[in-house]
């Protein structure tokens, strides 16, 4: 991290755009509780199918599968090509943004299938199950942004200083009360801005930096055509 500016980036006033693979409108943020555990859980059967809906066939396949437990993300089966696939909750929810997309921790009912490549494994997985622990454990949206940065600035979580990438193809995915959206491409590209792509709307198909721009952690999404999106199926 580049630490003499971390703060300074990650508590500004961040770009936010319609197309956030949270997308959550202010009048329909949650109300800050949250509701008992069971109610984010799934039986494992639905989880699988969900998880592996986020990527291809060809990938999904043969990917590592990890389930949410009461104790967190536990491995359900393991995988021979190094992506692991999982169903994110509303705890996924952009760290760094206005409490309005923040606060959709407390939503129990959104799914987010998610199928990560090796590098995102090894950097983006780990903060996100950090984000489940905390919110487990009950804690608020600036509270999990504060823990997040204090890790992060002690090196105990992976450095976000390379690109990598994950799927997010579920026709099946449930972001907040916008519900499903497109298939998409989630590309980890750290210190990015949405004018470093060319200042693209949110709402025009390209690919936009949605979520935590100018942070270690943000996001570039890139939608794909609506036809690549997959069914989860029971097996």
């Amino acid at each position: 991290m580049r630490h003499n500016a971390t703060r300074n980036i990650m508590r500004a006033v961040l770009p936010v755009t319609l197309m956030t693979c949270f997308w959550i409108a202010g009048a329909l943020a949650q109300a800050p509780k949250y509701p008992p555990l069971p109610e984010y859980m799934m039986s494992p059967e639905a989880e699988i199918a969900l998880a592996r809906s986020a990527a291809p066939d060809n990938i999904s396949a043969h990917a590592t599968i990890k389930l949410l437990t009461a104790s967190g993300y536990k491995v359900a089966k393991e995988g021979d090509n190094g992506f692991v696939c999982m169903v994110m909750r509303g705890w996924g929810a952009p760290t760094f943004t206005p409490s309005a997309n923040r606060n959709l921790v407390y939503d129990p009912q959104t799914r987010a299938p998610i199928c990560f490549n090796p590098v995102a494994v090894r950097t983006v997985m780990p903060y996100q199950e950090m984000r489940a622990r905390l919110a487990m454990e009950g804690k608020g949206p600036d509270e999990i942004a504060d823990a997040i940065e204090a890790a992060y600035s002690r090196g105990e979580l992976p450095r976000m200083e390379t690109v990598g990438f994950a799927y997010m193809l579920s026709a099946d995915q449930k972001l907040g009360p916008a519900g499903a959206w497109r298939p998409h491409m989630m590309v980890y590209t750290p210190y990015y801005t949405n004018a470093m792509l060319g200042g693209n709307e949110g709402n025009s198909g390209l690919p936009v930096i949605s979520d935590d721009a100018g942070t270690p952690f943000a996001i570039t999404v890139i939608p794909v055509d609506r036809t690549l999106a997959v069914k989860a199926q029971l097996k």
